[in-house]
């Protein structure tokens, strides 16, 4: 009988945190910007310059980590971790591995098989290293050090999981947990948030873990779930033809769907691991603990219940709205304003999620403003546009976050609800088509619809369908 294997599976997700400020120094954590602009003596590591720490970063941690239940270290300090590469100027990064600042705690995730409760070994605090740009055309390599300094946090999960759908469900979640909290805006393309596997099998039934490879490079949900599916049948086939499986690092090529070796893993003691001399430890008394609860936002879970009391919308809706901590803002702020949950949150899941998809952006890349969509339902209860151009104007709001008022004044898009000016175009476009109006009077029905489409083509579209309707009902 063939043999049956398990996987196991365990997490590093790396999230950089939305601080103004780098860890360290008072540089610029903005995304972009041109090679080595936002960089300063401390964060290309020049000698002399010292490190001193950013408090929001401490806040930002110890936040996450109330959210996860995770017990706090209330004496915390940082270590260094010593390794050579060119994108790492002081050769060392300063992050923590005797008195990491959170420790066991975990979230529930749920999957078609259920609930199930996924541990969190740690979260410590580290500073990002720089970027190596690799330049095919000269063959060589050239530094950025803008992202050098940058805030992280690493969150290791316990080897908890066990299916590719399992490790999708518990990223949902963090992201959900960090993106509500302000902490980070986790995009995984843009690397603010990356996720390490580290993945082995073993014979089901087995107590022991077999030996375990980590895998980098994995920068969207997809590609880590074909990942853990491509690096768990190379295993299991290593292991059917009698072969070991070896420790190391792996890098994951999405394009050729396989991975290969980078490096043996290294162990602790390889990095020389010792406390952090230019820093001091971080002191976390009760009551700074306590003021972070407080300021603790509404996740997903309570909003969830308040939208279906507040504001009685599907299901349904409150699935999607609340998946995005931006669309849940969006929704809000748009239904304070017009009073129209139902009408805000058909905008948002229809016309929204179909432009996101077109587009292949995130929910959270939105810019129209929660007043313009508020502006633009009233223009359409009021009567003065119809759908068809009410549509139209919201895609050129959901590129360039337009005023719909002013956009469909200039562009002369109001419904005509002139009724005598409306009744001439229909008397022209029933003595244009006598086939269609003697169908019509042969009790063919769908006749109107055409002569209701010519009407519109006539007006430009900016005709109150119901009006042209019954007009023509009127004078056939």
């Amino acid at each position: 009988m063939a043999k049956q294997y398990e996987t196991v599976i365990g997490l590093e997700v790396h999230v950089e945190l939305a601080t103004k400020t780098k860890i360290f120094c008072g540089c610029s954590t903005a995304f972009g910007g041109a090679p080595n602009t936002h960089t300063c003596p401390v964060c290309t590591g020049m000698p002399g310059s010292l490190p001193v720490l950013n408090r929001q970063v401490v806040e930002y941690a110890v936040a996450v980590g109330l959210a996860t239940n995770c017990t706090i270290t209330r004496y915390c300090k940082f270590d260094r971790k010593n390794y050579f590469y060119p994108d790492n100027p002081q050769n060392y990064q300063i992050s923590q591995l005797y008195l990491p600042i959170c420790r066991d705690g975990g979230v529930e995730i749920e999957t078609e098989a259920g609930k199930k409760k996924v541990g969190i070994h740690e979260i410590h605090m580290e500073e990002d290293a720089g970027k190596l740009i690799h330049d095919e055309w000269e063959d060589c390599s050239l530094v950025d050090y803008n992202r050098s300094g940058v805030p992280l946090i690493e969150i290791v999960s316990e080897p908890d999981m066990r299916s590719a759908e399992e490790v999708i469900a518990y990223l949902e979640k963090l992201r959900l947990i960090i993106q509500y909290l302000g902490a980070s805006d986790c995009k995984l393309q843009e690397g603010s948030m990356r996720a390490d596997v580290n993945l082995s099998v073993r014979e089901v039934g087995a107590e022991a873990f077999g030996t375990r490879t980590e895998m980098k490079n994995l920068n969207s949900f997809k590609a880590i779930a074909r990942a853990i599916e491509g690096e768990r049948e190379r295993q299991i086939d290593l292991l059917e033809s009698g072969e070991k499986v070896v420790q190391e690092t792996r890098r994951w090529d999405d394009t050729k769907e396989c991975s290969y070796a980078m490096r043996s893993k290294e162990d602790a003691q390889d990095y020389r691991y010792f406390p952090e001399p230019d820093l001091a430890p971080v002191m976390i008394d009760e009551k700074w603990i306590e003021k972070i609860r407080a300021d603790q936002p509404e996740f997903r879970t309570e909003k969830m219940a308040r939208y279906k009391e507040e504001f009685g919308i599907p299901d349904y809706d409150i699935e999607i709205l609340t998946n995005s901590k931006h669309l849940a803002d969006i929704f809000e702020a748009a239904t304070a304003l017009c009073g129209q949950p139902k009408k805000v949150s058909n905008w948002l899941m229809v016309e929204t999620m179909r432009l996101l998809k077109e587009k292949e952006m995130e929910p959270e890349d939105l810019c129209f403003s929660p007043e313009n969509l508020a502006k633009l339902i009233g223009l359409t209860d009021r009567k003065e546009i119809n759908n068809t151009v009410a549509k139209e104007v919201f895609e050129v709001m959901f590129e360039k976050d337009v005023d719909p008022e002013k956009y469909v004044e200039e562009k002369g898009l109001k419904t005509v609800n002139d009724e005598g000016a409306l009744r001439a175009v229909v008397e022209k476009v029933i003595a244009d088509h006598p086939q269609s109006v003697e169908d019509y009077h042969n009790g063919k029905e769908k006749a109107i619809g055409f002569l209701v489409g010519q009407t519109m083509k006539a007006m430009k579209g900016k005709a109150e369908p119901g009006m042209v309707n019954r007009l023509l009902k009127e004078l056939l």
